[in-house]
């Protein structure tokens, strides 16, 4: 039937991009692992994401990837009933926003997200997603120096982080 085509179809589709996602990351994560040891435990996944601890809790650095885009970034978030922690820690961090970007080598993006419980601080990256598979090697690289300008510039910050 029409119905069970496109059911069919669908499984397909989610099966070819958790594919895609999972090598998409196993070839980043590889790659990484020749310039930083941030994510060196991390294992490849076939979802949107991977992380790594940022060194305080609920903070991690994370590594997202969509279709056509990919972004790395901050992402704060200390659980259930934190929303007053994660908006105190990015209110911190936020304070020292000139010094922090000047250390990343660009601006970034800053989402306090008042009407959520996370925040992040990111930077989005334009050069192709995991569709993109030609150009995975420079996305990769993009990627990668993004992250580890991004670790080093908030580093210092989050250790100072006293909530």
């Amino acid at each position: 039937s029409e119905e069970s085509r496109t059911v069919g179809e669908k499984k397909k589709e989610m099966a070819e991009r958790h594919i895609l996602r999972y090598n998409f990351w196993k070839a980043l994560l590889e790659r990484a692992k020749e310039k930083t040891k941030l994510h060196a435990q991390t294992s490849p996944q076939p979802s949107g994401s991977i992380v790594a601890g940022a060194g305080k809790s609920g903070l991690e650095l994370k590594y997202s990837v969509t279709q056509h885009e990919a972004r790395v970034e901050l992402y704060i978030d200390r659980g259930k009933d934190s929303e007053k922690e994660n908006k105190a820690i990015f209110d911190q961090l936020f304070s020292h926003k000139e010094e922090i970007e000047r250390a990343f080598g660009e601006s970034l993006i800053w989402e306090r997200l008042d009407t959520k419980r996370a925040c992040r601080i990111s930077k989005q990256l334009v050069l192709g997603g995991y569709r993109d598979q030609e150009k995975w090697p420079e996305i990769h690289d993009q990627m990668i120096d993004a992250m580890i300008r991004l670790e080093r510039a908030l580093k210092p910050f989050i250790m100072k982080i006293n909530i």
